[in-house]
């Protein structure tokens, strides 16, 4: 992992990107903390272009994003224009819907048809689709969890995973076992942290909680992850903060550039 490899996730500062206005603003604060990249997601309704000027204006790459269902059915020419636009490779959604969760083995094998065909059709563009996870895919059911499900009935080269850790830690499995199983469909991982308060679980800043980060970057950099970003659902403080905490814990584990 190097420095420049490390990019935040505007969901974490979404309450600070409604508007072209304040994306900028925001943008700015994320590159002076030290960021080079971040992932587009959870912004407002602004036009692509701004987002590309503002990026640019602060020496921002955009390595990752994620887009709603509806929008990769319904208008994938669109996204496909968008992250060209970008220069941005990596195309995610944030969940699969419910009705698909609901139906057990059947929904998460048929979201896993579709979801490939639609990455046949990014990769035919030069574009890679990922899933990111939330804890609800490590429920076991008819012999194997919904993650496994999803991984058996995709194709390897059209579904890619985004492994996110905290939910992988929540959903009670070794996030780290879990990147070296995704070797080869993961160059995307979302990194958060999970700290105990009050006896709940909570979310938290890399290196303020209790997961095992020395066996996590090692499983993403032996299996060539590219792109490690930093998410934040919940910040108990300032949110740019909070990215401000773990960019710099993450900096002193990461390689020169």
């Amino acid at each position: 992992m190097k420095r420049s490899q490390i990019a935040a996730q505007l969901y974490t500062l979404r309450e600070y990107a409604k508007t072209a206005e304040d994306l900028d603003q925001t943008l700015a604060k994320v590159a002076k903390i030290g960021y080079k990249s971040v992932q587009v997601s959870g912004v407002g309704p602004i036009d692509s272009a701004q987002i590309l000027a503002s990026t640019e204006r602060y020496g921002l790459s955009i390595c990752a994003t994620h887009y709603g269902y509806e929008k990769l059915t319904e208008d994938l020419d669109t996204v496909i224009s968008e992250h060209k636009l970008w220069n941005c490779k990596y195309v995610g959604i944030g969940s699969m819907p419910a009705a698909y969760r609901k139906a057990g083995r059947e929904g998460y094998e048929q979201f896993a048809r579709e979801f490939s065909k639609i990455g046949e059709r990014l990769q035919e563009e030069g574009l890679q689709f990922i899933y990111h996870n939330h804890r609800f895919e490590f429920e076991c059911f008819e012999g194997l969890t919904g993650i496994e499900w999803l991984m058996q009935a995709s194709d390897p080269e059209d579904f890619h995973f985004e492994l996110d850790t905290y939910w992988a830690q929540a959903g009670g499995v070794d996030p780290a076992q879990w990147i070296y199983w995704l070797n080869g469909r993961m160059k995307v991982v979302h990194l958060k942290d999970m700290a105990i308060v009050d006896d709940q679980q909570v979310f938290a800043e890399i290196g303020q909680g209790n997961m095992n980060w020395d066996s996590i970057i090692r499983a993403c950099r032996e299996i060539g992850t590219e792109w490690y970003i930093v998410e934040q659902d919940v910040c108990r403080r300032d949110p740019f903060e909070s990215l401000a905490m773990s960019y710099r814990y993450l900096a002193e584990l990461a390689d020169e550039d």
